[in-house]
């Protein structure tokens, strides 16, 4: 049995959800939450409820951003022109692209 904890207001989070996804779903979810630096528990929450995820920079998200563009560099340069771009990676790059600016839009106003 899990332990109880709270969230930010104070509340006890005592209920379980829980679902399946497949292995290239969890894939591009384990790199979607790893990239905002959230909890994935946070972050599922956040996109369930369809509250706006804001990513603060620091260590660990520059990091993470820093390896998944390597990846998808990596990723870019094996495809060839006929190939079709697979959707999750498209998901990603779009995803990132928006932390990005938005990191980008935070440092202007430091």
């Amino acid at each position: 049995m899990s332990h109880k904890n709270l969230d930010k207001q104070g509340r006890w989070r005592t209920k379980t959800i829980a679902f399946r996804l497949s292995d290239e779903e969890n894939l591009l979810l384990e790199k979607m939450v790893k990239v905002t630096g959230l909890t994935k528990q946070d972050y599922i929450i956040h996109k369930l409820l369809d509250r706006e995820v804001i990513v603060q920079g620091n260590p660990r998200v520059y990091k993470a951003l820093k390896g998944e563009f390597i990846e998808i560099l990596e990723q870019l340069k094996q495809i060839e022109n006929s190939q079709e771009v697979n959707k999750d990676l498209l998901d990603l790059i779009y995803f990132i692209s928006k932390i990005v600016a938005g990191l980008k839009e935070e440092a202007k106003n430091v």
